[in-house]
C-alpha cells in the first residue's frame, strides 16, 4: 500500500535576518530568524535549529500518544525535553544529534513496564527521527504520580 501525504510551508523574509513561516490551514504564523550564535542572529525568535529539534520532539510525542491510545495505556502526563546539537563536521554545519528526555507519569507501579514499552515503540516509529541522519539519544523516564523526579 503506497500512502503519501504532502505538506506545504512557505517562508517570507520580513526584515534583517528574520521571516515568517506560514502553512495553508494553520492559523498561527511562526517567526523564524538566524540564531543568536551566528552573525546578526536574533535572540528570542525561533530558529531553524530550534524547529529541527522541535520536529523530532513533537513527533515523539504524537507517536507516543497514538501508540498509547492503541495500546490502551492509561497515563497521567507526558512531557519531553529535547536538546539539539549543532556542530561543524567536515567543514559544514549540521545537526549532529538530538537528545530526547521524555517523562511519562503513570498512576501506579503496575503501569511502568507498559509505559516503557510504549515509549520504546514510539521512539522506534517516530517518522521524523527515522527520516534524518542525526544521532538520536533516547533517555526516557517513567514515574509514578506523586514522585518528585523532574526532567
Amino acid at each position: 500500500m503506497n500512502v503519501t501525504h504532502d505538506y506545504e510551508v512557505s517562508v517570507s523574509w520580513t526584515a534583517d535576518r528574520k521571516g515568517d513561516l506560514v502553512a495553508p490551514g494553520i492559523r498561527e504564523d511562526i517567526e523564524v530568524a538566524t540564531p543568536p550564535e551566528f552573525p546578526k542572529g536574533m535572540e528570542g525568535v525561533w530558529s531553524p535549529e530550534h524547529l529541527f529539534t522541535a520536529a523530532v520532539n513533537s513527533c515523539l510525542m504524537t507517536t507516543f500518544l497514538a501508540i498509547a491510545d492503541n495500546s490502551k495505556l492509561n497515563f497521567r502526563d507526558f512531557d519531553s525535553k529535547a536538546l539539539g546539537k549543532l556542530e561543524m563536521v567536515d567543514g559544514k554545519y549540521l545537526m549532529s544529534e538530538v537528545t530526547l528526555l521524555p517523562v511519562v507519569t503513570v498512576n501506579g507501579e503496575a503501569e511502568i513496564q507498559r509505559a516503557e514499552k510504549v515509549l520504546q515503540k514510539a521512539e522506534a516509529n517516530c517518522l521524523i527521527s527515522n527520516s534524518i541522519t542525526s544521532k538520536i539519544i533516547f533517555k526516557p523516564l517513567v514515574k509514578v504520580a506523586g514522585t518528585t523526579e523532574t526532567i
